[in-house]
């Protein structure tokens, strides 16, 4: 049987033989299986009769010598066409989700839990006495405090409602992005911050309340953020709203106790701590949850010790 199946005149040798001289050209050698068969239905696609043989080593696409020149005219065209493709992978920087939900119900809780004890904004309310911000307070008497714990006091349920309603959406998100402790310290830091540059700038006989401040610094941060995350993050394209709603939560707080400066502040620190949450070590720093632990409970604990300060 093997002797005559070596049989050059055989019908099946000579049938051999012809396809072998005829698929003569090598126009891809690969040893990826998914490239050979990809490049054989280009050929096919556009009629090129064309041979797909195996070695011991890889795959080979063969053509006759008339079409050698079209085949590799198509391969060159069709991979060029994809050369981008599949898309490349978001970088593991980029890609986080958070180990735990956003604390945005507790926040929000808190905050009108401690209205509903202070009340609105009054001149013999111990509370606004003791935690306002008080400008004099602040640079003559070095009752830094105030600067945090104005933030968790409001003029009136309009004021809270806005910055409940819309603080507490950017905040959920920025968290999302950010993590729950570095996103609840980053905002607390960076609030914190503006109010000082804005007594600063204000000088004397400047009292101020609210969490919009926070709110602003939370825009800032996203604004920054966002140009590190252009993959198409589903958190970044609801982005411009966010900021609307914002600017409308001041619009609807708006009266003789709005704190433009504060605003104003608090979205430029905002857009500073933003650039710093970009970096390379934070980025990799949100995905530990003992860093993301230390930072909630020290947050917690400086907004306490804040108050515990103002009753002294």
């Amino acid at each position: 049987m093997a002797n005559h199946n070596a049989n050059p005149d055989s019908p099946h040798s000579s049938k051999d033989t012809r396809s072998a001289l005829e698929y003569s050209e090598t126009v891809l050698t690969t040893d990826q299986e998914q490239d050979i068969m990809s490049c054989s239905l280009v050929l096919s696609s556009v009629g090129i009769s064309h041979r797909v043989s195996q070695t011991p080593e890889s795959l080979v696409l063969r053509v006759s010598a008339e079409n050698l020149h079209a085949a590799r005219f198509q391969l060159q065209a069709y991979l060029y066409e994809n050369r981008n493709w599949p898309p490349k992978p978001v970088s593991s920087a980029n890609s986080f989700t958070p180990l735990l939900q956003p604390p945005t119900l507790l926040l929000l809780g808190c905050l009108a839990l401690l209205y509903s004890v202070t009340g609105p904004w009054s001149a013999h309310s111990i509370w606004f006495t003791a935690g306002a911000g008080d400008a004099d307070a602040i640079l003559q008497k070095g009752e830094y405090y105030r600067l945090i714990t104005a933030l968790t006091l409001h003029a009136d349920t309009a004021h809270l409602l806005g910055n409940c309603l819309f603080g507490g959406f950017l905040y959920h998100f920025f968290c999302k992005l950010t993590g729950n402790g570095l996103g609840l310290f980053a905002m607390l830091f960076t609030a914190t911050l503006a109010n000082y540059i804005n007594v600063v700038l204000h000088g004397s006989n400047h009292l101020f309340v609210g969490f919009s401040t926070a709110v602003f610094a939370i825009i800032g941060m996203l604004a920054m953020i966002s140009r590190n995350y252009r993959t198409g993050n589903r958190y970044i394209l609801i982005l411009p709203f966010m900021a609307g709603a914002a600017l409308l939560a001041m619009i609807g707080s708006s009266g003789e106790r709005t704190d433009l400066g504060a605003h104003f502040f608090g979205l430029l620190c905002g857009m500073a701590s933003g650039w710093f949450l970009c970096r390379p070590t934070l980025l990799t720093l949100r995905k530990s949850m003992l860093f993301q632990s230390i930072l909630f409970a020290s947050s917690i604990g400086i907004i306490t010790a804040a108050w515990k300060m103002a009753f002294l």
